[in-house]
């Protein structure tokens, strides 16, 4: 269809219905989308990239799949409903440090994972994604078979407040120089401001404080959403009018603002500044293809990377294909949904994927700061895990699931199946999974283990079912076949059951 004609925006479609298939948010997975579409403007007409390899045109319409609804079978009761709070306490969160510019979570990614850390000795595989045998040597000594302790784990993955401190006055003097002189310049980015998302705020970061995420937005009034081949994810954005003076004029092509000239000319005035950053040793990593952000590389006194990502901030109402997306009604309630609803969404220059290339001119949706409100008011209670309330354990069941598949992606990390497998897809799951256990009853902090297993069981279902379904935007599949090839969510499945018939044994690795 083309993406011309019509509403800007379309509606998407309801559950059970055949649904279009994008890539969408956060995480950091190279998502694919359909194959060319037809009557795409001229002026955003691929520039296909050489170096990939060709990839089967994705299909529009869905494979015949649970509901988006649909409640997987448990493995384990999530909660004993009414049981009052135990007085032993689990470990806290992460220590505050100071305020820094969105630290996000971990990135994935298989190569640097090669680098630190090669495969050990794991479930023997048997004709490459096969049954799996257990290897004695992985198990905990003097532990009988399936035993793991879930708090001891989560205390390992709590951060040093002294390391993240050192991190983030070290990332703030890198963002607050380069804000600074992005603001006093006379560039187009004159008004860029800083948004405050992601796992650091999240307080979800795990690991070590050694990844950031910054997001710079620039508000862009009076824009107009065209629909890139009923993506529902990717749009084409263009000016209602586009007065003389208007300093983004420069990167219209054919009425249509380009993602790839304005991430362009945002880098080179990034790559312009960072010299003039003293007593820091930071560099501009080389443009990774496909990507929206410029990465910094902190080498001293510890290496920290940090993604500097530019966002168009639009506060006009939400596109029509997260119409029924968001369903937090029954967790958090109505008043809240139409509250978050009310706030601006944002456009990243992440291209959607087009045959061997990118179309380089479109802008994906992104609901970050949204993530962040829910994740920080996560409770159906108001005093959900403050300092007098209830504690419950939804955040800790995510830390754990993050941890999980940042374990195997580093004990496979020259294996191509898990590549595209990042945290956007684990926390996904994990809205899904609050949606469907709305009650503070069902995630009390005494049940963390069953709580766990009760996630890592809807994950499980969503690999062998294809099928996840975007938080915010329900026509996007993100387990789809043109997104994540079947045999990748495979092995993937194979692995993480054996890991939780085995007790986890790749939580003590590395």
């Amino acid at each position: 269809m083309d993406p011309r004609r019509g509403p800007a925006a379309r509606t998407a479609p309801k559950a059970g219905a055949a649904a279009p298939k994008a890539s969408a948010q956060g995480g950091r997975g190279a998502l694919t989308e359909p194959d060319v579409c037809p009557a795409v403007p001229a002026a955003a007409r691929p520039r296909a990239q050489s170096g990939e390899p060709a990839r089967a045109p994705g299909s529009l319409r869905k494979k015949s799949a649970p509901g988006p609804r649909e409640r997987p079978p448990r493995r384990a009761q999530s909660a004993r409903a009414g049981q009052e709070p135990s007085s032993a306490a689990g470990p806290a969160g992460p220590a505050e440090g100071p305020a820094l510019s969105r630290a996000g979570s971990r990135r994935e990614r298989g190569a640097r994972s090669a680098e630190t850390a090669r495969p050990q000795p794991g479930p023997a595989e048997l004709g490459g994604v096969g049954a799996l045998v257990p290897a004695p040597s992985l198990g905990r000594r003097g532990a009988p078979p399936g035993a793991w302790e879930p708090r001891a784990v989560l205390e390992k993955l709590r951060l040093s407040r002294q390391e993240v401190s050192a991190a983030a006055e070290v990332v703030n003097r890198v963002v607050d120089h380069l804000l600074q002189r992005l603001q006093r310049r006379e560039s187009e980015f004159r008004g860029v401001a800083l948004l405050h998302t992601g796992s650091y705020y999240e307080r979800v970061k795990i690991s070590a404080p050694n990844e950031f995420d910054v997001m710079f937005k620039l508000e862009v009034p009076r824009i107009e959403l065209e629909e890139y081949c009923n993506s529902g994810a990717h749009y084409f954005v263009k000016f209602k009018r586009n007065p003389k003076g208007n300093p983004l004029s420069q990167f219209l092509e054919e009425e249509i603002l380009s993602a790839s000239k304005m991430l362009s000319k945002f880098r080179k005035i990034i790559k312009e500044e960072i010299k003039h950053v003293e007593d820091t040793d930071v560099i501009v990593e080389r443009k990774r293809r496909g990507s929206p952000a410029v990465t910094l590389l902190i080498r001293k006194p510890k290496e920290i990377s940090v993604d500097i990502i530019l966002a168009l901030e639009s506060k006009s109402s939400w596109p029509a294909s997260t119409k029924e997306g968001l369903p937090i009604n029954n967790w958090l309630g109505t008043k809240v949904k139409n509250s978050l609803r009310r706030q601006p969404f944002y456009l990243v220059p992440k291209h959607a994927k087009e045959g061997n290339g990118f179309q380089e001119e479109t802008w994906r949706l992104s609901f970050s700061h949204i993530e962040k409100d829910i994740l920080k008011n996560h409770g159906q209670s108001k005093t959900c895990c403050e300092t007098h309330g209830v504690k419950c354990c939804r955040k800790d069941c995510l830390k754990l699931m993050k941890y999980l598949l940042e374990q195997l992606k580093k004990k496979f990390g020259n294996r191509k199946e898990l590549d595209k497998f990042c945290s956007y897809h684990v926390k996904t799951a994990f809205f899904h999974v609050c949606t469907q256990d709305p009650h503070d009853s069902q995630w009390h902090s005494n049940d963390l283990e069953s709580c766990f297993d009760n996630c890592v069981t809807y994950f499980l279902h969503c690999l062998k079912t294809e099928r996840l379904e975007h938080y915010f935007i329900p026509g996007v599949n993100l387990f789809s076949q043109d997104q994540i090839e079947k045999i990748s969510k495979e092995f993937l499945s194979k692995q993480i059951e054996y890991e939780r018939n085995n007790g986890y044994p790749v939580f003590g690795e590395f």
